[in-house]
């Protein structure tokens, strides 16, 4: 199913991100939001969409102005492609963003299994 809201594919009919119902299956030139991150993280995502020619929206969260006043740092894009290209972006774009981290945000120590830590009774 389609959020025509939030323009995210779902798996059942209502929206895990607006909670609206979803009322149709997507057409193929639908806008389907495929990552977001920081401006290197969709950068290079944008870098691998555009060397296999797939057409792409780059959409900050802050806007222009307050982009400058705060730097882009604290920016935040959202990447959409069309439905018809989403299965083959979301193939590419997972060297960038493996699953599960598509906000371009990294594991810390902490969530690694494979880290000793030593225990709090020492």
């Amino acid at each position: 199913m389609y959020c025509e809201r939030c323009q995210r594919l779902t798996e059942g009919e209502i929206c895990p991100e607006c909670g609206k119902k979803c009322h149709r299956d997507p057409l193929p030139e639908d806008p389907c939001f495929l990552l977001s991150g920081g401006q290197i993280w969709v950068d290079m995502a944008c870098e691998l969409l555009d060397q296999e020619k797939i057409p792409y929206l780059k959409q900050g969260s802050l806007g222009a102005a307050m982009t400058v006043l705060t730097g882009l740092s604290l920016e935040n894009y959202s990447l959409y492609v069309p439905f018809s290209q989403f299965e083959q972006a979301r193939e590419i774009t997972q060297a960038v963003f493996p699953e599960g981290e598509e906000d371009g945000t990294e594991e810390t120590f902490e969530d690694d299994p494979d880290i000793e830590r030593e225990s709090e009774d020492d």
